[in-house]
């Protein structure tokens, strides 16, 4: 942060201007009531709204306090629920509105008392207290219109002042929603996403509670800046100190996302605007939670996953910021976690997790989280299990509580029955067992029972995946999808950055061999630091401007990939596949792209592989028609089953109420990759699967049924996978595949189970 302060924004001016007065609002001898009347008339006047109003949480609704521009018989009178209406839908879920034309809003409740149909615009901000929502404070005008982003933020500073007004004047019920929550004694399963498996047993330990700030208004705005200053200097040197202790082993991406962390520590916009929360009357706790409010209604309204979890890197740095601030930086790992511990958080960021003894930390629940989240790659080079999306954990769980995390069934099991514990602790010996009967499998081959050998191999991503290899004996990496090094990156990998991965990857793999796919970025893998003109407008981001598509009309991007992919290969043989080919002719550019940068760096006598393998992915279904065109020119080709399937069903396959509905096993499906295999028969290119559905027994008895002897599968799934070809007698299998497809049952995974059950197929059940 830098030492010279910038000139104070209209809107701080603004917001300084309306604080002072309420400054004095809140200085003077006047009630409650009498104040917030005040307040109403302040806000209205200097933002030129017609109406201003104020809504406080009370005995479980929330009831009008205050207005000016609506009937005054309507104050006390007017009440909405949480959730209902435009004021209760952003209590209920802490979120901003800004609408030129409230009526046509969806959750728009008239209330004919409060005479508010003369009014069309309305814009609204939730008054917060300790993480929840006691108020909500809202303006609205006659003519439709958009408040301007200056008005919003002067309403989300006053707010913040009113939490302190309101709370202190002992207006809302703040503890009425979790005092008979936390009375609760009973046992509970709490459900999430698994983000990283495993399983474990330990107390609850809150990372840290939220710093409550007392103080909103500033006596002296030049003393806190100072003490901002302070903050952040001493953030800084932790995050430093942090990112040198890093101790995974042999490097990772897990360094990367350490850097990307650093950062924001570091980054100039961040600061500024907190300088400018100050510049408008604020103290220095209350301008970073003024920015840090802001942060988490950008993070609501930003669709891209990738960008939401890099917001939570910042939200991370703010609750770190405010602790040193306020001086109160007692968390959970510097206080040191005396036993067996499952930690819980909102969120969390990589350099929190990495602050914890990892001796003693057996698992992490999040209230928020999500696959792609920075802490979750940390968590995993940890080995540390963790599930996300739980909800209403403070007030499900007290400090200290007995906790049974398994993340394989996404559930949190809460003060456990006996019957419970011992129902945990069978699964975890059977789990443990069976790893242990998986891991003998490891050096055996992957053939079955009549003699047919199977290629197995891993899906990686990132460096310390290729480890997974020895741990399996997976023959190879099926799938190293090159563009996690892009995703977890602050800027554009460099080639120079590129080829050491790559290198590492194929040092690491020794002669096992490594196909890399390009780069598959856009769509729901989207990098902040790179623009795609008109990828923010994409409806169907999935079948948009991705992957190949995106990557031939950036020729740069592919060109140095295709570089560096050459040079960490030299001397070997390169195995480079193409994502998402739709038409023969865009695997034929992307070959020639290769083809063209190989020539140039013979021409400059670079060091080349010996050989280069071209292969495609299968994914958009209408490539089968053209197949046999472009088998001439393949050495190998993969079906990407995720992709594949969500366009055979035209089901997005991250939609929550589609996620469950179309089986994998499904005659469409399996009729569709045996048309497949029997399109590739006879041709000299290999073909294989890669993809979540070679990973399950079942499904890849069944992919071997229909012809398929490669798959390329998640580390965790070759044991389970190698351990069912074993068992299975696949004459026997393929001889009746016919029937199965021509005749397939209404329960087509129970036809399969059937099946081998009667053939005693292992399929670790």
């Amino acid at each position: 942060m830098t030492n010279a302060p910038p000139p104070p924004s209209s809107a701080a001016q603004s917001a300084r201007t309306i604080l002072t007065r309420l400054h004095e609002v809140m200085a003077s001898r006047a009630n409650a009531q009498g104040k917030l009347n005040q307040v109403v008339g302040i806000i209205g006047e200097c933002l030129d709204s017609e109406v201003c109003s104020i809504y406080l949480l009370r005995d479980g609704a929330l009831e009008l306090y205050a207005t000016r521009g609506l009937k005054q018989e309507a104050v006390h009178v007017t009440r909405l629920g949480l959730g209902e209406g435009l004021v209760g839908m952003i209590a209920d879920q802490i979120e901003t509105l800004n609408l030129d034309e409230a009526a046509a809003h969806p959750d728009f409740s008239y209330r004919p008392e409060t005479g508010e149909e003369l009014f069309h615009s309305f814009a609204g901000v939730p008054i917060i207290r300790r993480e929840r929502a006691v108020g909500v404070l809202c303006v609205q005008h006659a003519d439709p219109r958009r408040y301007a982003d200056i008005e919003i933020e002067t309403l989300q500073t006053v707010a913040m002042v009113l939490s302190e007004l309101i709370t202190n004047a002992d207006l809302v019920d703040t503890a009425a929603r979790t005092d008979a929550a936390a009375a609760d004694q009973s046992a509970q399963r709490l459900n999430g996403q698994k983000l990283v498996d495993g399983m474990g047993a330990g107390v609850a330990v809150f990372h840290q509670p939220r710093i409550t700030i007392e103080h909103t208004v500033a006596e002296d705005t030049e003393a806190e800046r100072h003490r901002v200053y302070a903050a952040f200097d001493k953030m800084r040197e932790q995050i430093d100190r942090m990112a040198s202790q890093a101790d995974f082993g042999v490097g990772g991406e897990h360094d990367e996302v350490i850097q990307t962390y650093k950062m924001f520590a570091y980054d100039e916009g961040w600061s500024r605007r907190i300088n400018e929360a100050i510049d408008s009357g604020l103290t220095a706790e209350a301008a970073i939670e003024r920015v840090q409010q802001r942060t988490r209604m950008r993070m609501r309204q930003i669709d891209d996953a990738l960008l939401r979890d890099r917001m939570h890197d910042l939200e991370d740095l703010s609750n770190r910021l405010i602790r040193i601030v306020s001086g109160q930086m007692g968390t959970a790992a510097q206080m040191g976690l005396r036993q067996d511990s499952i930690l819980i958080a909102r969120n969390l960021g990589p350099a929190e997790l990495l602050e914890y003894d990892r001796r003693r930390l057996k698992g992490v629940v999040l209230e928020e989280g999500s696959l792609t989240a920075h802490v979750i790659i940390v968590a995993r080079a940890m080995g540390v299990p963790v599930i996300g999306r739980v909800s209403d954990v403070r007030a499900s769980i007290r400090e200290g509580d007995l906790l049974l995390l398994d993340a394989a069934a996404g559930a949190l099991h809460v003060r456990p029955t006996q019957a419970v514990q011992d129902a945990f602790d069978a699964k975890l010996v059977i789990s443990q067992k069976r790893r242990a009967n998986l891991a003998s499998l490891r050096d055996l081959p992957a053939i079955t029972k009549d003699g047919v050998p199977i290629e197995l191999m891993i899906n990686a991503g990132l460096r310390e995946d290729v480890a997974a290899l020895d741990l399996t004996g997976a023959c190879g990496i099926g799938l190293f999808r090159t563009e996690f090094q892009f995703l977890v990156s602050a800027t554009l990998p460099s080639r120079d950055r590129q080829q050491r991965l790559y290198r590492d990857v194929l040092d690491a793999a020794g002669d096992r061999p490594v196909i890399f796919r390009t780069v598959d970025i856009g769509g729901d893998k989207a990098l902040p630091y790179m623009n795609v003109e008109g990828s923010a407008l994409e409806e169907n981001p999935a079948m948009g401007w991705r992957a190949l598509r995106l990557a031939l009309e950036r020729e740069g991007l592919l060109k140095v990939q295709a570089r560096a992919l050459m040079e960490a290969a030299a001397g070997r043989t390169l195995n480079v596949m193409f994502p998402m080919v739709s038409e023969p002719w865009e695997y034929e550019a992307a070959r020639n792209l290769f083809v063209g940068q190989r020539a140039w760096l013979a021409q400059h006598n670079k060091k080349l592989p010996v050989a280069i393998r071209y292969g495609a992915m299968l994914e958009v279904p209408g490539l089968l028609e053209t197949l046999d065109l472009m088998l001439p020119h393949l050495d190998f080709l993969s079906v990407g089953t995720n992709d594949l399937t969500q366009f055979l069903f035209a089901a997005d396959r991250a939609h929550p109420r589609l996620a469950e509905r179309y089986d994998w096993l499904s005659p469409i499906v399996m009729r569709y990759l045996a048309r497949v295999v029997r399109t590739v028969v006879g041709s000299k290119v290999a073909l294989g699967v890669c993809g979540e559905m070679g990973g399950r027994p079942l499904e890849a008895m069944a992919l071997l049924g229909v012809g398929i002897e490669r798959l390329s599968i998640t580390p965790a799934g070759v044991g389970p996978v190698k351990a069912m070809i074993r068992s299975l007698d696949l004459a026997a299998l393929r001889a009746d595949m016919p029937k199965i497809l021509a005749q397939p049952s209404s329960n087509p995974r129970g036809q399969y189970q059937a099946w081998a059950e009667a053939h005693r197929v292992d399929l670790g059940d």
